[in-house]
């Protein structure tokens, strides 16, 4: 089964180029972040089309997420943390898997910049909110896959200059340590977890030539509880669509799970 994370930066700007995305790539569940629609407006009809259901969690303009998928995604929740500022940042749902029920949890953590405002101060007390509601969650089920833009660059080897980021929210060891702390619940973050040492983005801002000089980061994972890796066969991050015409700066990641 593969399972896609992609932050589309606006969906209905991005249609074009997610349905000949999900034309080539065929994935079975696309994890959606930041589509910018409220959910009469998402475009469900289009995905329906090509055999997707959707399940969405949307907010005018700015934020949401959604679960695109050619399988049943039960249990579909909306409120898995309380926002404090009531942004549209999570939904979670169940699939059921070779007698298996995985949790699935689709996420887009807020930036943060700059860390000398508020904006700061909502994305830790977001992720220790969020940190808290995966703990509690892990007693009921000990299968979950977390995906998304954390907005959170792990390593050094996940940007192209450390340096230059080492004061900001993405990158600052705080914001860093918390992604550990999620991380020693007992999750493994995938694509490290296979590639030790291959130096990989997802995101490329739009500006300074960012993509051709390749100056990116990885900030968006999948993140899988221990006792799945056994299940995971592969994972690539696909950078075809951020080379297409108006694409969005981050480009999908793709887990096979047998």
């Amino acid at each position: 089964m593969k399972i896609v994370s992609w932050n589309v930066n606006s969906v209905r700007a991005r249609i074009e180029n997610i349905q000949n995305y999900i034309k080539d790539s065929k994935p079975d569940i696309l994890f959606l972040q930041e589509i910018k629609t409220e959910e009469i407006n998402f475009p469900k009809d289009n995905f329906d089309n090509l055999g997707y259901q959707s399940y969405v969690f949307g907010q005018k303009s700015y934020n949401g997420v959604a679960f695109v998928s050619k399988v049943k995604i039960s249990s579909i929740n909306i409120k898995f943390i309380n926002d404090k500022l009531k942004q549209s940042r999570i939904i979670t749902g169940d699939l059921e898997f070779k007698n298996k029920k995985i949790k699935l949890i689709n996420i887009y953590v807020p930036n943060g910049n700059p860390i000398t405002t508020e904006k700061y101060d909502y994305k830790k007390d977001w992720l220790n909110i969020f940190t808290l509601a995966v703990k509690k969650e892990l007693k009921k089920n000990s299968n979950i896959i977390i995906s998304g833009d954390f907005n959170i660059i792990p390593e050094e080897i996940d940007v192209y200059d450390s340096k230059r980021y080492e004061n900001d929210a993405l990158f600052k060891l705080e914001i860093r340590k918390k992604y550990r702390e999620l991380i020693n619940l007992g999750f493994n973050d995938v694509f490290r977890h296979i590639n030790k040492t291959k130096q990989e983005y997802t995101f490329w801002d739009y500006f300074a030539g960012s993509w051709a000089k390749n100056y990116g980061m990885r900030i968006d994972h999948f993140l899988v509880t221990n006792n799945m890796l056994e299940s995971i066969k592969s994972i690539k991050i696909n950078t075809k669509p951020r080379s297409k015409v108006k694409p969005s700066d981050h480009t999908p990641i793709e887990l096979d799970i047998i």
